[in-house]
């Protein structure tokens, strides 16, 4: 008997409780504006830093907050700074901007002494390896952000662009070459 009574009960309370959770999330829910989602959609995604901002949902805050510039992603370079500019209605100043070429960062196992300092900064974890032994790079994973680069006491990492292969060719999107014959 009493242990019906307790079913019973906690089935009534879940149930009285999902519904007062529903009417919180319908009439309490923070509207955003959806221009941040397609911003963020728009940038690559890997959560580098490199434009100041720990990731790229706080980038396109900023972007349409009108607090920094379209130019802001480095690893997005022109194609992405022309149409962020294009999306958010903006002056863009190109000149300071220049595209580069993909890269990524590669270890010398002849000088690298296993610190694991480089590994402790990566923001995608591209970078394994334990103390006191050879570190090795996941090119897959690597964003080429030189955070690694930077800490490394040894200077045994370093960027190199990416060899093009039948792997990671990519045919020109249309736009790109229209832009680059205008």
């Amino acid at each position: 008997m009493y242990i019906l009574f307790a079913i019973i009960s906690l089935t009534a309370m879940g149930l009285g409780l999902g519904f007062l959770l529903g009417l919180a999330a319908r009439y309490l829910k923070v509207e955003e504006n959806p221009l941040i989602d397609e911003i963020e959609a728009m940038m690559p995604g890997s959560q580098c830093g490199q434009c100041g901002y720990p990731g790229c949902r706080p980038a396109a805050e900023a972007l349409v907050a009108g607090e920094a510039p379209a130019t802001l992603c480095p690893p997005g370079g022109r194609a992405l700074a022309e149409q962020l500019a294009n999306k958010l209605s903006i002056d863009l100043d190109l000149s300071d901007v220049e595209d580069q070429v993909p890269m990524v960062a590669r270890v010398d196992e002849s000088t690298c002494i296993g610190c694991a300092r480089c590994y402790k900064v990566c923001p995608t974890d591209a970078l394994v390896g334990a103390p006191k032994q050879i570190h090795a790079v996941i090119a897959d994973a690597c964003t080429a952000c030189g955070k690694c680069v930077d800490v490394c006491p040894t200077e045994c990492l370093r960027l190199h662009p990416i060899k093009t292969t039948l792997r990671n060719w990519r045919w020109p999107s249309p736009e790109t070459v229209t832009a680059k014959a205008a």
